[in-house]
């Protein structure tokens, strides 16, 4: 123990962990102490003679439980990104420990009786409390013993559920991939594709988390692709039974604490409020983009000469979209090499928006050989924090992309942010690493979530940047996107890898012109996860589900999100955001933000665009924010009206 990192703040800048030093060992041990060390600090608040005030008990609680803080983000951080068998034994290990330690929290009556007798004056402090009597309530505070027994076992069953829920996906990855050695099969395939999934004459080609693979677009064998499309939405069946069980113990959670399904209760503290608010916001669009569908489907059938499947749309559309805007994604790699479009495209926007600079810290570890960090200045050289980008897919990874904070931003505990980009890149064997434009895409809209947890600026790590609700958190990162195509960051990072020429004009026109088209398919098939996500967690208490694909089926009918040639982007059984990842009843967030975004982007459109004034203005009204006050009333402040549907029709061509 007397060398454990976990048990003393990091001394390296920022509080970055150092991950050298962490051996599998020091997890058990330093929870075991976290847990003493928060249970204890918790008594000291409730034993406090002192009349509570908001000083003696919430912010008490905000500076409580750090060691433990250490433990568990450290083993969410591998978990993710570096999944070794060890690391997924302490997860599933530890998940429910952690649990039963939350509810010790969230179920204390005497730290709740506290709580209800504190008052608050400044807004930030008044919107903290808010959250803290919203946590405890939701939580079962006011439940009786009995109803909080119930809740605790079924807390610790979900969070089993969870963690192994993910741990099957990530074996799914390559137990399922699709293995051949004849490669005549993979035609289509470049040879840099090739040579990163060959290894002694064998070709794996590993599932991605979505129900389209990539290769999908280039394999120019059908059977190929059926093998592969049916590979994709057959993974992790043993999941099947997991959602099932996770859907119903939240169902039976929903009632005890007095809402009549899981949804409403997750939506209560969303900024869409209401269930109905949310089936009239996806029913708005599934019918126009089901009729978008059907129009697509019958221009590819037509350019194919025959009907066609589903692990056909995505090989067809690619052809179509070549043949009508003489546009080949593949064209466009050469000028989208990962170093590039980080630091001369990314960063540069950043510079150019908001004034902050990047100095690469090769000195600082993460924890892989592929991670990177810079340290990240204000325009007038103060330091902010840092960013650390992991690009790359491996084994140990789950699937997707994604950003967390590995330190919170919070001047009460006079911590600067340290945040964390992960992309699933494939790695080649050798030479530049070349990104298609949706990955491009992708680590912009990332970097977007790093900007909101760098840019936060408030006192109390609870309402940090990005500790928005869920239906908001990804509207940063959306507005981000729109400066992957801005003429002068396109300019500045899009150069061929290998002459330095930049992009010609006349790819960057026919990109621009092919943005909408497939619109269809891609808005029915995020909207059918969605509607999926949220029939599973309308389920009311006591239902019985009796065949998890069946339900599945039934549910996307009832609605009109059952197409035979489109299934959703995340069927049950690899749905990780809701069933392992805390988007329960939460994946209409994306559409819901995107609202946000359209609105935002019309804005800095009619206002100049790439102007510092105007990054500034986002900065203050929105991205240091946080969680600080309420979100609608941020977006209002930053528009200066209401938002409207109308850009996000036009977007997607659903007017």
């Amino acid at each position: 123990m007397t060398d454990n990192p976990f048990l003393s703040p990091s001394t390296l800048p920022y509080g970055l962990p150092d991950f050298a030093s962490i051996r599998e060992e020091h997890f058990r041990p330093a929870f075991d102490q976290g847990v003493a060390e928060h249970l204890a600090e918790v008594e000291a608040i409730v034993a406090d003679p002192a009349e509570p005030t908001f000083e003696n008990t919430i912010a008490a609680l905000e500076r409580s439980g750090r060691t433990l803080k250490r433990v568990e983000i450290v083993l969410h951080t591998l978990a993710g990104s570096d999944a070794t068998e060890g690391v997924q034994a302490l997860e599933a290990e530890l998940a429910p420990l952690a649990t039963g330690h939350q509810d010790a929290i969230l179920l204390h009556r005497g730290l709740w009786d506290r709580i209800k007798r504190v008052t608050a004056s400044g807004p930030e402090e008044t919107r903290l409390l808010e959250r803290y009597r919203l946590d405890f309530v939701q939580a079962g505070a006011d439940l009786d013993d009995a109803q909080q027994e119930r809740m605790r076992e079924l807390n610790t069953e979900v969070s089993e559920l969870g963690t192994e829920f993910s741990r099957n996906l990530v074996r799914a990855s390559t137990e399922s991939a699709l293995v051949t050695r004849d490669v005549s099969e993979l035609d289509g395939l470049d040879d840099a594709w090739l040579q990163a999934i060959e290894k002694d004459g064998e070709y794996v080609l590993p599932l991605l988390n979505t129900t389209v693979q990539p290769a999908l677009a280039r394999l120019n064998d059908r059977a190929t692709r059926e093998r592969l499309y049916t590979l994709s939405v057959e993974r992790a069946p043993a999941n099947l039974e997991i959602a099932r069980r996770v859907a119903t113990i939240r169902a039976e959670q929903a009632a005890l604490r007095g809402y009549p399904d899981h949804a409403a209760y997750k939506v209560a503290d969303q900024t869409a409020k209401t269930v109905e608010a949310v089936e009239e916001r996806l029913g708005q669009l599934v019918g126009p983009a089901r009729r978008n569908v059907e129009r697509e489907a019958a221009e590819l059938a037509a350019h194919a000469g025959h009907d066609i499947e589903p692990w056909d749309w995505p090989y067809y559309a690619e052809q179509v979209r070549k043949a009508r805007y003489d546009f080949d994604e593949n064209a466009l790699r050469p000028y989208f090499e990962l170093g590039r479009v980080i630091e001369d495209g990314i960063l540069y926007a950043a510079t150019r928006l908001y004034g902050l600079t990047f100095s690469e810290r090769s000195d600082l570890r993460g924890y892989h050989a592929d991670v990177r960090t810079w340290e990240v200045f204000d325009a007038d050289g103060t330091a902010l924090g840092l960013f650390l980008l992991d690009p790359y897919a491996r084994a140990t990874k789950r699937g997707g992309a994604w950003m967390h904070n590995l330190v919170d931003q919070s001047h009460l505990l006079d911590e600067r942010p340290v945040v964390v980009n992960n992309l699933n890149i494939t790695k080649p064997v050798s030479g530049p690493t070349l990104l298609t434009f949706d990955e491009v895409e992708t680590a912009f809209h990332e970097f977007g979530h790093a900007l909101h947890g760098l840019l936060s600026a408030v006192r109390y790590p609870r309402v940090e940047g990005t500790s928005v609700p869920r239906d908001f958190v990804e509207f940063p990162s959306q507005v981000n996107e729109m400066w992957a195509t801005w003429p002068e960051i396109l300019a500045h990072y899009a150069k061929h890898h290998e002459t330095g020429e930049p992009v010609p004009a006349e790819l960057v026109e026919r990109l621009t012109a092919a943005e909408k088209f497939n619109q269809g398919f891609s808005t029915f098939e995020y909207l059918a996860a969605a509607l999926l996500d949220w029939s599973w967690h309308r389920l009311e208490p006591g239902t019985t589900v009796d065949d998890a694909l069946a339900f599945e089926n039934k549910a996307l009918e009832a609605v009109g999100a059952l197409h035979p040639l489109v299934r959703p982007r995340y069927r049950t059984s690899y749905f990780m955001h809701v069933f392992a990842n805390g988007y329960s009843a939460g994946y209409y967030s994306y559409v819901w933000s995107e609202v946000l975004d359209a609105e935002s982007v019309e804005w800095f459109k009619a206002n100049g665009g790439l102007l510092r004034e105007n990054g500034d203005r986002f900065r203050a009204k929105v991205l240091s924010v946080g969680g600080s006050v309420d979100p609608m009333d941020a977006v209002r402040d930053f528009l200066g009206r209401e938002p409207g549907m109308e850009p996000l029709l036009a977007r997607k061509g659903l007017q």
